[in-house]
């Protein structure tokens, strides 16, 4: 397996799948991140694929625990007053090196474990099915625990129920509904998300301004079409701008409502307010 790897993706559902086959795990509101064990380091990957180990540091300490050839799917979120705060993750993302341990020494982060797609031992398991990957998973973390820790899991919708109504005072946003059987399969919606707020996602195909600093991106909805987002507040500008960087853009783009943007070919995927696209544009709220 190559740094960086295609990760499983979900689609935003409204209410839970259908079938006796689904098992719900708690979506905690951080950053999706990828923990490579390696040899003789650790290295941690953005959903995008870029490498993000600096910014998450206290994470890949933590990671050198784990025996060599490890690779986990996770999130890594940050806890405040009791709390799951995606703003303080959104800023330790966002931030310098230095400013991350700064954060980190205030609020350290914690790495949601939710999949595994290398064992020490077994190798490459993607094509294990999700309750094989989620055991070998549970064996790994347990005798490791904090802050490296597997999320819980059940089939039993009551039970499911109770997380998504209780636990959203917690920082708690949603779902993530998995089959059994299913193998992990990277760039596919192969989960279902089933989340409090109205939102949905689209993936970054070109910008306007700065690409560093870029004031809106151009958004590919479900349908194919392309819409602009609203003016990009500063945090969430410098931290699409790190993906945009060093991408090769073009001119000649044009959005759905006529106003032109520069092109990039694989750009993030971002969350947006449902429904705020009908106009042209969309208010993006963060960066998936």
């Amino acid at each position: 397996m190559e740094f960086p790897v295609s990760l499983a993706l979900a689609q935003a559902v409204q209410s839970p799948p259908t079938g006796r086959d689904w098992y719900a795990e708690p979506k905690m509101d951080g950053h999706r991140l990828c923990l490579w064990r390696l040899t003789d380091t650790v290295r941690l990957q953005s959903r995008a694929g870029r490498d993000v180990t600096t910014v998450w540091i206290d994470l890949a300490v933590a990671g050198m625990r784990l025996p060599p050839g490890t690779v986990i799917d996770a999130e890594a979120v940050i806890w405040v007053d009791g709390c799951v705060s995606f703003s303080a993750a959104q800023s330790r993302g966002a931030s310098t090196p230095t400013r991350a341990r700064a954060l980190a020494a205030v609020h350290p982060a914690t790495l949601a474990a939710f999949d595994l797609l290398q064992h020490p031992v077994h190798g490459d398991v993607r094509t294990l099915t999700y309750l094989e990957r989620r055991a070998l998973l549970i064996d790994l973390l347990e005798p490791i625990g904090p802050p490296l820790q597997v999320v819980p899991s059940t089939r039993d919708r009551d039970v499911a129920t109770d997380w998504y109504t209780l636990l959203q005072a917690q920082g708690l946003e949603g779902l993530v509904w998995k089959r059994g059987s299913s193998l992990y399969t990277g760039g596919r919606r192969i989960w279902r998300k089933q989340r409090h707020a109205d939102t949905s996602d689209g993936v970054v195909v070109g910008f306007t301004g700065p690409q560093t600093r870029p004031h809106a991106v151009a958004v590919l909805l479900d349908d194919g079409t392309v819409v602009l987002s609203q003016r990009l507040p500063g945090v969430l500008s410098a931290e699409l701008g790190a993906h945009l960087t060093g991408q090769t853009a073009r001119a000649g783009g044009r959005a759905r409502n006529g106003e032109t943007y520069r092109e990039v070919a694989a750009g993030p995927t971002v969350e947006f307010l449902a429904g705020s696209g009908r106009h042209g544009v969309v208010t993006v709220t963060r960066l998936r």
